[in-house]
């Protein structure tokens, strides 16, 4: 994934050092500092759109005995929400402070309408680096489906290539088993790509059990899955009219060209001389994803 961009962080982060002290002595109170309050933890709800779906426990302990001893060193990101608030970033730290029985917690609050609080969230756990790729994806999703955003202004949104996000949605086509193994952290999303180079959902799930089983390196991966490709040496009463190695050539080639999953069946013909139709399907993802298709074809739509 492209370099991520670092504004909010950086501004968040300057705000902080700007105020807060950052080694204040254990057990003390310490006051805040303009432009951050302290409301009480009951009063902030979850973020209705939290990327992160998962949180480790042992993580989150060790972070509520910090906070015990220091306190919350990094202030939470909220809005203003009925006569509460919602959580905008900094779930982590809410659940932590929970745990080592926090009344109140520091807190920055934000006016910002859902698109920004989804925005927010998203770009300050991908600036972390601790979102799974399944969870990226989703948040991907979340933005385009809600938002009716193109791959592009997505890009724009959270820092990254219109490729990164055009792959990372491409995961979301894999079936559950597999979605649940990056999830997981048991593979990775160099395995992920791979896997969507396969057209049959139960043989991703295969492959990618055998992955995890077989503790496969994606190189290894990659060697199995061309291995599986390889035409038999035995002649069949139906063969391709392309070799398997021409049609990922196209299928890599139409990939790159449109922006988007490609797949690219090839005519077959049978023993007997009939022939059977081939196909090429072109995922999109959104209308404005459909029209920018359709020009890069050549076709002009009244």
């Amino acid at each position: 994934m492209a370099a991520r961009q670092s504004g909010l962080g950086r501004g968040l982060g300057a705000l902080i050092r700007d105020g807060v002290d950052a080694t204040p002595e254990p057990e003390q109170e310490q006051p805040a500092p303009p432009g951050i309050q302290r409301i009480p933890v009951d009063n902030i709800t979850p973020c209705a759109f939290q990327p992160r779906r998962a949180f480790d426990e042992d993580a989150l302990g060790e972070l509520a005995q910090s906070i015990r001893q220091r306190g919350v060193l990094q202030p939470l990101l909220v809005r203003t929400s009925g006569e509460g608030f919602e959580l905008m970033a900094g779930e982590r730290r809410l659940r932590a402070s929970i745990q080592a029985g926090l009344e109140d917690v520091p807190v920055i609050i934000m006016e910002a309408d859902d698109e920004q609080a989804l925005e927010v969230a998203l770009v300050e756990n991908l600036q972390r680096e601790d979102l799974s790729i399944v969870e990226i994806a989703d948040g991907y999703q979340l933005l385009l489906d809600r938002f009716q955003l193109t791959h592009e202004q997505v890009a724009d949104r959270v820092g990254c290539s219109r490729s990164a996000v055009t792959n990372a949605l491409r995961i979301r086509e894999l079936p559950d088993p597999v979605r649940a193994l990056l999830a997981e952290g048991k593979l990775t999303a160099g395995h992920a790509k791979l896997l969507t180079g396969l057209v049959i959902p139960e043989e991703q799930a295969q492959v990618a059990d055998a992955a995890v089983t077989q503790g496969l390196s994606v190189r290894a991966l990659d060697d199995l899955i061309k291995k599986m490709q390889r035409p038999p040496r035995k002649p069949r009463a139906m063969k391709q009219d392309l070799p398997a190695s021409h049609i990922g050539h196209l299928s890599d080639r139409l990939h790159s060209h449109f922006g988007t999953s490609v797949r690219v069946t090839p005519s077959r013909t049978y023993a007997n001389g009939k022939k059977g139709k081939g196909h090429i399907q072109i995922d999109f993802f959104s209308n404005e994803d459909l029209d920018r298709i359709i020009e890069l074809i050549g076709l002009e739509i009244d």
